[in-house]
Order: C-alpha cells, then structure tokens, then sequence
C-alpha cells in the first residue's frame, strides 16, 4: 500500500511540475512578444481604441443599437446617421435616392 501511495505522489508532483512549466514558458513567449498573457486573445481582432465609447446609435433600418465608434456613419444635410452595416447603409441610401426621385 505504502508503494502505491508513492507512485501516486510522484505522479502528483510529476504532473504539478510539469503544469509549472508550461505555464513558465507562455509567459516567457508572450513577454518576448511584447503581448501580456490575458490580451492574446484580442490582438488579433482589429477594433481603434476610440470604438469602445459608452455613447450608443440606433440604425435607422433594423433598429440595432450600436457603439458610436463601431457604427458607419453617412451626413445627410446637417444630420449624421449611424448604420450597423454596409447593408443597412446601402438599402437607406438606395431607398432615400428612390423617394428623391418619385418627389
């Protein structure tokens, strides 16, 4: 019994070891990187910094609120619209265009 108590603590620090090390070497990579360890996920995503403001925009075709920042916007006159989409921006400026024309 006592063999197999020692098998199982060697294992035990054999896998803690080893966890260690994987965990040392990350750090080290992503410290060579210049990338801290939480914000590697992110990095790859290409979002400006301003994108993230606490002000929301609601696209005038679906309704979806949006960050100012993320949203596209189009002047019309002396008011800015904010669309969600190059779809949505394109289905209102092409139905505006259309009700332009009927007038």
């Amino acid at each position: 019994m006592a063999f197999l108590a020692r098998i199982f603590r060697f294992v035990f620090w054999m896998l803690i070891v080893s966890w260690s090390v994987a965990i040392l070497r990350r750090i080290v990579r992503n410290m060579g990187r210049g990338v801290s360890p939480g914000s590697a996920k992110n990095s790859s995503m290409d979002i400006p910094s301003d994108a993230v403001s606490r002000k929301l925009v609601r696209d005038p075709m679906c309704g979806m609120h949006i960050a100012e920042g993320l949203a596209l916007p189009v002047k019309q006159g002396s008011e800015v619209l904010h669309f969600c989409s190059a779809e949505c921006r394109d289905r209102y400026l092409s139905k505006s265009q259309k009700l332009a024309a009927n007038a």
